[in-house]
């Protein structure tokens, strides 16, 4: 069985019908407010909402664990990995286990005193984590 994962570094698009639309955007490129490119860079899960929602960010979606499932149904993935958000122990896993956000900063600008994590996955889908427990006191400069 082929295993497929998707890395982007924000979330989902309403707008993505097929994985052909992501491979055609022109790079480099200038981050439109809204649209497809703006989404996957911006848009976040909420594991509260059914659907897609406006971002209180002000800029592109959040969306619901229904929409990851039917993303990776319709596209026939296994896994989606996103970055972009303070998440407190490095990593964190959501719809079902079918989205992971992984964040690799710890201490986010001195602000936060949130882990980091690197993550390796096999070719089962088993992920592993490599945390970067954050150092109390410290701001990295």
């Amino acid at each position: 069985m082929r295993r497929r994962i998707i890395c982007m570094h924000g979330g989902l698009s309403p707008e993505i019908t097929q994985m052909d639309q992501i491979r055609r955007l022109v790079r480099p490129t200038d981050v439109p407010d809204t649209g497809l490119i703006c989404d996957l860079l911006w848009a976040d899960p909420d594991k509260d909402i059914f659907g897609w929602a406006e971002n209180d960010r002000g800029v592109s979606f959040i969306f619901g664990p229904d929409v990851v499932a039917t993303f990776l149904l319709k596209q026939d993935m296994d896994l989606v990995c996103r970055a972009h958000q303070v998440v407190e122990d490095g990593y964190e896993f959501f719809a079902k286990r079918q989205l992971i956000t992984l964040f690799s900063a710890p201490n986010y600008c001195g602000e936060f005193d949130n882990a980091g994590a690197m993550m390796s996955i096999d070719d089962t889908l088993m992920c592993s984590f490599k945390v970067l427990k954050p150092v109390k006191g410290k701001v990295a400069r």
